[in-house]
């Protein structure tokens, strides 16, 4: 692991503490000019996603129905009902998106899949980058107005879902401290694709 990625896992508790915990939960709420160029309708009800940690899994809730939830891991996509029965199913779920341009509307499942890999990727990293398969390597800085990036490139293996298999990630750090602590904040910009 290199010199920045190791500072951005131990300004985030660091590999340890994460290894110690299994999943996350988040309480969100979406909106954005992308539902509308998919043909779907976005409202700003509050749901709640649950990802793993360690594996790409997650599920969202509600999803449609009230009682309605997602089941996602990145060789299958699913819409079931709060007893786990199956609304809608889809195994391979990304050669669904085959041929599609960026006004190709989205069915549920397609949706489904999105907030999956998507969200599962906001919510896991930097800690995905220290994953099995995924290389990182440092890039020359970006400087963006009078702010001064470093960047991570990240390609990630085939096994997982995400926007792009070659992405780079824009970091600031920056640090704060008094007379017992010393703390490290990062902020990161979009990853943008290559």
């Amino acid at each position: 692991m290199n010199e920045l990625l190791t500072s951005i896992v131990e300004a985030h508790g660091g590999f340890d503490r994460w290894r110690r915990f299994n999943r996350v939960e988040a309480t969100i709420a979406t909106g954005g000019t992308l539902w509308g160029m998919k043909n779907l309708t976005q409202d700003q009800d509050p749901r709640r996603m649950t990802v793993s940690l360690h594996q790409e899994v997650g599920s969202l809730a509600p999803f449609g129905d009230p009682n309605w939830h997602t089941d996602f891991t990145p060789e299958r996509v699913a819409i079931l009902r709060g007893d786990g029965t199956v609304v809608a199913e889809r195994r391979d779920p990304r050669a669904s998106f085959a041929g599609h341009q960026m006004t190709t509307p989205w069915d549920p499942l397609h949706r489904a899949y999105f907030n999956g890999y998507a969200l599962w990727t906001y919510l896991t990293t930097p800690f995905l980058l220290i994953m099995d398969g995924v290389e990182v390597t440092e890039r020359p800085p970006w400087t963006e107005g009078s702010e001064m990036w470093r960047v991570l490139r990240a390609r990630f293996p085939a096994s997982i879902a995400t926007h792009s298999t070659l992405q780079d990630f824009f970091l600031a750090l920056t640090s704060c401290s008094d007379a017992t602590t010393t703390t490290s904040t990062l902020r990161a910009a979009s990853p943008r694709r290559s």
